[in-house]
């Protein structure tokens, strides 16, 4: 697995690169966002770390510009901890965020928690079916997502949750259910986190994101996907 590196602190990242080194993983470094983006584009990178302030072009419009064409996953990483800031990356494509200073192993955690959801979303190997709503399919033999016949492109992230609520049409999930069946993991406060991809899948599946046809909010309770 290739995993870029991107920070305009050197020490930081020689640091990271001993730790994922450790564990196995190629490591390919970037010192400001414009090296980040050539080498996204020369390497098959399967997961970036991405510091938010670095010079020539920073992590959030780095982040902005990779998705434009590529669903990698991407982890945050910034001595910024106000919600502000994690809502703002997250916001723009981020499918994580760790603040620095961070605890190696929980770095490494969840970097193998969204390299583990990548490889299965592209990964035919799992044929668990297809799951329908209205105009809304979610083929998880294929692992893509179709509305109205049209292909919509979605993160690792926002694929996992669209299967949970579209598998489980009609029902309700609250946002630590969410959490903790998409991330792998105990959920603490996960409330801005979940509501930043909720409404990155509206922007993608709903024609007014702002009255929804399919993913619903139950006020007080969490979210479903509408039984149609």
């Amino acid at each position: 697995m290739n995993i870029l590196v991107c920070d305009d602190d050197k020490e930081i990242v020689n640091a990271i690169e001993i730790y994922l080194k450790n564990e196995g993983y190629d490591v390919f470094k970037a010192y400001d966002g414009m090296e980040a983006l050539s080498l996204v584009e020369k390497a098959d990178i399967h997961l970036i770390l991405m510091d938010i302030m670095m010079p020539k072009l920073d992590g959030m419009r780095t982040t902005m510009k990779i998705r434009e064409e590529k669903n990698i996953p991407i982890i945050m990483l910034s001595a910024k901890s106000e919600d502000y800031d994690k809502i703002t990356g997250l916001n723009v494509g981020a499918d994580d965020y760790i603040t620095k200073p961070f605890n190696p192993l929980e770095l490494i955690a969840r970097v193998k928690s969204q390299l583990r959801r990548y490889v299965n979303l592209g990964s035919l190997e799992k044929k668990t079916g297809i799951f329908k709503t209205g105009g809304l399919i979610i083929d998880d033999e294929q692992k893509t997502v179709e509305l109205d016949g049209k292909n919509v492109a979605v993160t690792p992230i926002e694929y996992g949750i669209l299967k949970l609520l579209t598998e489980h049409a009609g029902r309700v999930f609250s946002m630590e259910q969410i959490y903790e069946a998409v991330w792998n993991e105990p959920a603490y406060n996960p409330e801005n986190t979940v509501a930043v991809h909720i409404r990155r899948i509206r922007e993608k599946i709903e024609i007014n994101p702002k009255n929804p046809k399919y993913l619903k909010v139950v006020w007080g309770i969490g979210y479903k996907i509408e039984k149609i």
